[in-house]
């Protein structure tokens, strides 16, 4: 389906677009869950929060689902990131997508660690 398609295509470039881009694709309220000791960041305390890594030079998904009702859209996936600097990511992702009149908005997005 063209539309899941073009929501995983959002969900790879909130990894490698960098930090305003993904800000620019998430509602300013949405939710981010990251492993302890990050914990959970509510709208746009998670955009200061020096873990909300984006502009990974090499993402990996797999293992990719996507679940619809309606005007949501729940994606998960494995991940494996790369970054300079940084030790490989690797991780299982939940990113719920909202569409708003044509517009996809990430309401939310969780990551729990494979290693």
């Amino acid at each position: 389906m063209k539309q899941d398609e073009t929501l995983w295509r959002l969900e790879e470039a909130l990894w490698t677009s960098g930090r305003d881009s993904a800000r620019a694709e998430t509602a300013a309220d949405a939710i981010i869950v990251l492993p302890y000791p990050d914990g959970i960041m509510l709208g746009e305390n998670a955009w200061t929060h020096p873990s909300v890594n984006t502009g990974w030079r090499l993402v990996e998904m797999m293992d990719r689902d996507i679940s619809r009702h309606g005007a949501i859209a729940i994606l998960a996936y494995r991940v494996r990131a790369e970054k300079p600097g940084n030790a490989i990511h690797e991780a299982l992702c939940a990113s719920t997508w909202h569409n708003d009149g044509g517009t996809w908005r990430r309401l939310a997005h969780q990551q729990t660690p494979t290693d």
